[in-house]
C-alpha cells in the first residue's frame, strides 16, 4: 500500500476541529443520465471527477484546500444534482456573485456545461447557497 500523499507544510494550515468540517461540494447535471441524453454512468461520474480535480487544482494554494487534502481518507465530498443546464448555470452565476470559489466543468469539444465543483470550504460557509439542490441519486 502506498504512503499517503502529504502536501508541503507551507500549504497546509492546522485547523484543529475545523478541518473535520471541510467539505467539497460537487453539483452534477442529473439530466445527462436520463433520456434523451442517456449518458453512461461512467461518463457522468467522470464529469464530477474532472470538476472536483479542476477546483482542487485551481485553488491548490488556498489553506482550506491544503487542509482538506491533509485529511486523506477522511475527506468529505457531497455530490448534489442540478436538474438541467440552466439550473447549473444559474448556480454558477449565483456563486460568482457571492464570491464562492468554484469551477464549472465543460465537456469539450461540444462546450456542454456538465458539472460544477466548489473548492473545499468549511461546510457552514457554503451549505446555505446549495440548499435547493438534492443529493444525486
Amino acid at each position: 500500500m502506498a504512503a499517503p500523499c502529504r502536501l508541503p507544510a507551507t500549504h497546509a494550515v492546522p485547523y484543529g476541529n475545523m478541518a473535520a468540517a471541510l467539505v467539497q461540494y460537487v453539483v452534477l447535471r442529473g439530466d445527462l443520465a436520463r433520456p434523451p441524453r442517456s449518458w453512461p454512468l461512467g461518463a457522468v461520474v467522470a464529469q464530477g471527477c474532472h470538476a472536483a480535480l479542476a477546483a482542487v487544482h485551481g485553488y491548490r494554494e488556498h489553506p482550506d484546500t491544503g487542509a482538506y487534502l491533509e485529511l486523506g481518507a477522511a475527506m468529505r465530498t457531497v455530490v448534489l444534482e442540478a436538474p438541467d443546464e440552466n439550473s447549473l448555470l444559474d448556480l454558477a452565476e449565483s456563486l460568482k456573485e457571492k464570491g464562492i470559489e468554484h469551477r464549472l466543468w465543460m465537456e469539450n469539444p461540444e462546450g456542454i456545461p456538465t458539472c460544477l465543483a466548489l473548492r473545499p470550504y468549511p461546510k457552514n460557509q457554503v451549505q446555505q447557497h446549495l440548499r435547493k439542490f438534492k443529493l444525486l441519486k
